[in-house]
């Protein structure tokens, strides 16, 4: 994208940028009465359109990410997807993406032994961002299906054998605040000390009024107050989950090597999170307070998925179905 600055030429405000044979300006079409504001934001809409139409399709997602980088929860996630995109889909313009490029892709990534939720992923980010350039884009998608709801979680035997068998302070801290908060695994990460409430013993996982995803406000546990107090004595960070000096960027190494210890298999720090909707809904805790603990924005997600641990789901359709007759108390 050329180097596109405001300038006013003939009375008029301008688009202007250094073109091969010479400076080229194109008008913004406004009064020239209007005042540099209004310009500026005339200069915005037309840098963008630029950038639409002269770009391919990593100079839309570059752009995309650029942005998300001042609003996005995550953007090292998405930054990540298309570091995984961009040498199948980055040379071509959004026309030629099509659903026969998509095919190829999720065969190169399952051949790399992504699993097709990872996939899908991958594949939504580069359509979020074609459709935030233009949303009536060309670019046609075809997605893996969806892989069923995650059905490994740990009992409660393995969740103490798992937390007996961490061997590093911080690993064992991130293992109780995310069974005992439901937190997504950046959000424990990214936790710190000033929202860790222990006069009214509750944790902001979220910050600010910044609605951020999966990251709701809960009550502080009991089992986990007095780990949190010694830690933040030790504390040497304003973050919750630290070592070394320094705030923890990654569980990974340190959760493996407990899972490894306690003989489990198929176990990721996210299995924390679905382990703690489960055992709120064989609780009996109602799936609209499930919800709220997961930070879900839609409780029809929370029950798509968790209904069924719950005790009492499908219990009076079930009794619907008997067969004997109930005897009839006459008057």
């Amino acid at each position: 994208m050329p180097d596109v600055r405001l300038v006013k030429y003939r009375g008029q405000w301008c688009a202007s940028w250094p073109g091969p044979e010479g400076t080229v300006r194109r008008s913004l079409r406004l009064k020239p009465a209007a005042d540099r504001g209004a310009a500026e934001r005339a200069l915005a809409d037309f840098r963008r359109t630029i950038a639409v139409k002269s770009s391919d399709v990593a100079g839309i997602v570059e752009a995309y990410l650029d942005e998300k980088d001042l609003t996005a929860d995550s953007p090292d996630r998405l930054r990540f997807a298309w570091k995984r995109l961009k040498p199948a889909f980055g040379h071509f313009r959004p026309d030629q993406v099509t659903r026969d490029l998509c095919r190829v892709y999720v065969a190169d990534r399952r051949k790399a032994a992504a699993g097709d939720g990872t996939i899908r992923k991958e594949l939504g980010t580069l359509r979020a961002a074609l459709q935030w350039s233009d949303p009536k884009t060309p670019a046609v998608f075809e997605l893996p299906p969806a892989p069923p709801p995650m059905d490994r979680h740990l009992t409660r035997a393995e969740f103490d054998k798992l937390l007996e068998n961490a061997d590093a302070d911080h690993v064992k801290l991130f293992i109780m605040l995310a069974l005992t908060t439901a937190g997504r695994k950046e959000a424990i990460l990214e936790l710190t000390w000033d929202r860790v409430d222990f006069e009214r013993e509750v944790i902001r996982l979220g910050e600010g009024i910044r609605r951020t995803k999966g990251r709701a406000t809960v009550p502080m546990h009991p089992d986990i107050v007095e780990p949190l107090k010694r830690a933040k004595k030790l504390a040497l960070t304003d973050h919750v989950i630290e070592w070394a000096e320094k705030p923890v960027k990654s569980i990974r190494t340190g959760f493996a090597r407990a899972c490894e210890r306690s003989g489990l298999a198929d176990v990721s720090p996210h299995v924390l999170r679905h382990t703690a909707a489960v055992w709120l809904a064989e609780s009996g805790i109602p799936i609209p307070a499930i919800s709220q603990y997961l930070g879900h924005s839609d409780s029809r997600i929370t029950e798509r998925v968790y209904a069924r641990f719950s005790p009492t789901y499908l219990k009076k359709a079930a009794a619907s179905l008997s067969w004997k007759k109930k005897d009839v108390v006459e008057d």
